[in-house]
């Protein structure tokens, strides 16, 4: 493998890229399958942008303003990334932070012919910016915001599938 600034694997040792990436997402609520993509994506690139899409058209169960602070603290540790939220359209969003890459998530198959169709769009609305998947560890691969806000509102313990301080957020929320 060359020995260039853009090469990601050489030898054994990860190597990180020196480009801005953005990973968008609802995150309604950050799972700690979200973190482990984020952790991921932190390790490989210089610097990652966690892009909160405000998506009124999804009805998120917490403001935008609550998703952005529970990420900010969920991924606190973190030295290499920025949290936003965002109203507008990813790519513009993207353009405006200088970023090189989206970053997606795939837990299984079926998300996958949608998120191809998305990087499509997303490629004739600015075909600088690329688009690359990760899939989650396998412990996480099934966890959904979803799935967690139905486990919650029914009294379940979602601990297990999100930080604490969402956790927290949850039973607040539900009051359970």
């Amino acid at each position: 493998m060359s020995n260039n600034a853009t090469s990601i694997i050489e030898g054994s040792s990860l190597k990180i890229v020196p480009v801005t990436v953005v990973f968008p997402g609802t995150f309604d609520p950050i799972t700690n399958g979200h973190r482990d993509l984020i952790e991921r994506a932190a390790k490989m690139f210089k610097f990652v942008i966690i892009a909160v899409a405000e998506n009124k058209r999804k009805s998120p169960f917490f403001s935008l303003e609550e998703r952005v602070n529970m990420a900010k603290n969920v991924l606190s540790y973190l030295n290499n990334i920025e949290v936003s939220g965002f109203n507008n359209l990813l790519m513009d969003f993207a353009s405006l932070k200088q970023a090189k890459a989206i970053i997606r998530g795939l837990r299984v198959v079926s998300d996958f012919e949608y998120e191809f169709q998305l990087a499509n769009m997303n490629r004739r609305l600015n075909a600088e910016i690329e688009t690359l998947f990760l899939t989650p560890s396998e412990q996480y691969s099934f966890i959904s915001s979803s799935l967690v806000k139905e486990i919650a509102a029914l009294g379940g313990d979602v601990s297990s599938f999100v930080h604490e301080t969402v956790a927290d957020s949850l039973k607040m929320r539900f009051k359970v």
